[in-house]
């Protein structure tokens, strides 16, 4: 079987929205001290206490998973999760970087809190992602008991479950099951 972790540019999201689990309700960033060890996990500095850094960080999460849940879908990204991503990235400024070699690079502008600086490498990694159209490959699972976030690298691109070996079992033997019940029925 092929990884299902996504590319450098999109691992951010992807860990980041499988912080939770919606199966179990375990939630890595309502733990004690969760989102301080999650942001020193990839590299960004413990939110500052008061200044409603948690909450954003739970709200990126949720508006990208609903993200990857469209891309799953193959449907628009809800408005209200489009508006919440809009105000979190405004608040999250990017700055082009230069190289020695003349490459570049977009970076977090300076002074930003952890929660803004860690959007603004999210947005970063869209943008690669977008610009190498990699970024509709990050989906999450169809079954609502799961929504774990997924990279799709089947040829067409149209993986709709994290694994097939579960949640793609368990929705093809809830279709057999119903179309069955139907046909014993009528």
């Amino acid at each position: 079987m092929t990884s299902r972790t996504a590319p450098e540019s999109l691992r951010a999201v992807q860990d980041l929205v499988n912080t939770l689990d919606v199966e179990t309700g375990e939630d890595a960033l309502t733990a004690d001290g969760g989102p301080g060890a999650f942001l020193r996990a990839q590299g960004v500095a413990e939110p500052a206490p008061g200044r409603g850094e948690p909450a954003a960080l739970g709200e990126l999460r949720e508006a990208l998973r609903e993200v990857c849940l469209a891309h799953t879908a193959g449907t628009a990204v809800p408005a209200e999760a489009a508006r919440t991503l809009d105000r979190l990235l405004a608040a999250a400024p990017l700055v082009l970087a230069m190289a020695p070699d003349g490459g570049a690079a977009l970076r977090p502008a300076p002074g930003l809190g952890a929660v803004a600086q860690f959007t603004a490498r999210i947005a970063a990694g869209i943008a690669a992602a977008v610009a190498d159209g990699t970024w509709v490959r990050l989906k999450a699972c169809e079954a609502h008991d799961c929504r774990w976030v997924f990279y799709d690298r089947s040829p067409a691109g149209r993986s709709r479950w994290c694994t097939m070996a579960v949640c793609g079992s368990r929705a093809k033997m809830r279709t057999y099951r119903a179309r069955r019940g139907r046909s014993e029925s009528g």
